[in-house]
């Protein structure tokens, strides 16, 4: 038997505002959406030149993010690494990181494995110039 779900990523609700996250990011977490298990999928998207106000990091999970639409640069530990459509960046665990969006705005992927939906530690400002 095969065991599936379908999706549209649009349709998942944006929980940024349930986070008090600023209106210029979208938050579509669709693990529950998809019903991962172990697999984490977000859609994320950013206003023009808009920077996450927190940097973050998972402890037991590897993540992945793919560029879908736009650019971005995104801070790696003490690294600033520039990304356009169809990048993608792997993030080891325990890495911290940070998103800020190119000129036009970015839209991306996040996926992640892990356990815990809930693994997350996040530090305010912890990208600043």
């Amino acid at each position: 038997m095969s065991s599936y779900t379908k999706k549209n990523l649009r349709d998942v609700e944006d929980m940024a505002p349930k986070f008090d996250m600023p209106a210029e990011m979208e938050a579509r977490f669709a693990r529950s959406a998809i019903e991962g298990e172990t697999l984490g999928l977000s859609l994320m998207t950013l206003a023009p030149n808009f920077r996450i106000p927190f940097g973050h990091k998972h402890s037991g999970q590897e993540e992945v993010y793919v560029i879908v639409r736009g650019s971005a640069r995104i801070k790696v530990g003490d690294e600033v690494v520039a990304l356009g459509e169809w990048d993608a960046i792997r993030f080891g665990k325990d890495t911290m990181r940070n998103v800020q969006a190119g000129p036009d705005g970015v839209e991306y992927l996040a996926f992640g494995a892990g356990e815990d939906p809930r693994d997350a530690e996040m530090v305010a400002g912890w990208w600043s110039d």
